[in-house]
């Protein structure tokens, strides 16, 4: 049988968390129900963040009351700090991703707190496993500006692995490398990631690649040689980063369900059913930045599906 491949959608939340239009509730939900739908098994839904901060997500509580209806997922949710990990478990979320910045300059921008600061912020919500709420929880941490950043620019490698280490150690579950401002190359994915799937130690690895500068696939392929098998990716390639200028979202769900089946993989993704979601998400937001070659020229007359 192909060898697994696991793409997480993160459209309902990165994709859309910079978009202009607010999407309703009950959208979301179908965008989530039909992903379920085209065979994914991940999805990022929401974020808890203040709504005056990203008024996109002010329904995440009312959105959490869908999750019985996504049994077949595994659902989680973004946080920024402690207060949005006890939301997010209070709303009925095991699993978490909590997101810290590598980059200082990124971190004190984004968050108003130094990158030593949201790792103390990761230990007071790491030690949420001591509490009743906190006993299920599924921990995922963020390694944001991982490949460098557009505020400070290069960005150690070993402050990216000395943060690893600190995370894992203190009960990270999973750990998510994140080219979060599409600096990335493939050189420097077989560079950075072999230490960080050394450090895990069996958890596992995501790696989140935005394609920023056309990078994103070549991206993953360097990581697949890492050793890594799970990605985030966004329907239409939305997403994006109000400190990365021109950015052109996440690498796209569809293009790269395409290439890792092409490469041999199984994916379990149907790609037809996720370009008919994609004309409906389309007509939700309107006016937003979509990519997708797939979208464009269609799947070739070769194409197979792993088996």
């Amino acid at each position: 049988m192909a060898e697994q491949v696991i793409l997480r959608e993160v459209g309902p939340r990165d994709g859309i968390q910079m978009a202009k239009r607010f999407l309703e509730t009950e959208r979301k939900l179908e965008w989530a129900l039909r992903l379920e739908a085209a065979g994914i098994r991940e999805i990022e839904l929401t974020s808890f963040v203040p709504a005056k901060v990203v008024p996109q997500f002010a329904d995440a509580d009312e959105l959490a009351k869908s999750l019985p209806q996504l049994g077949g997922v595994v659902v989680s949710a973004l946080v920024p700090n402690l207060k949005g990990a006890e939301r997010a478990l209070a709303a009925g979320f095991t699993h978490i991703n909590y997101v810290l910045s590598i980059s200082e300059a990124h971190s004190l921008s984004n968050v108003r707190r130094s990158t030593d600061e949201a790792i103390a912020e990761f230990d007071r919500i790491a030690a949420l496993r001591q509490t009743e709420a906190g006993r299920a929880m599924v921990l995922g941490v963020g390694l944001a500006t991982a490949f460098g950043c557009t505020l400070q620019g290069h960005v150690e490698p070993e402050r990216v692995w000395q943060v690893a280490r600190h995370v894992a150690a203190g009960g990270a579950d999973e750990l998510i490398v994140a080219d979060t401002v599409g600096y990335g190359n493939p050189v420097q994915v077989k560079m950075l990631l072999p230490p960080i799937v050394e450090i895990a130690a069996g958890r596992r690895v995501i790696c989140h690649f935005h394609d920023t500068r056309g990078l994103g696939l070549a991206n993953v392929a360097a990581a697949l040689d890492a050793g890594v098998r799970v990605f985030d990716s966004s329907l239409a390639g939305l997403g994006g980063c109000p400190f990365a200028p021109g950015a052109t979202g996440n690498i796209n769900t569809e293009d790269a369900a395409y290439m890792l089946e092409s490469m041999g993989f199984s994916t379990g993704v149907d790609i037809a059913a996720l370009l008919e979601l994609r004309r409906d998400v389309e007509s939700w937001l309107g006016d937003e930045r979509y990519s997708g070659a797939i979208a464009r020229a269609g799947l070739p007359k070769t194409f197979e599906i792993a088996k």
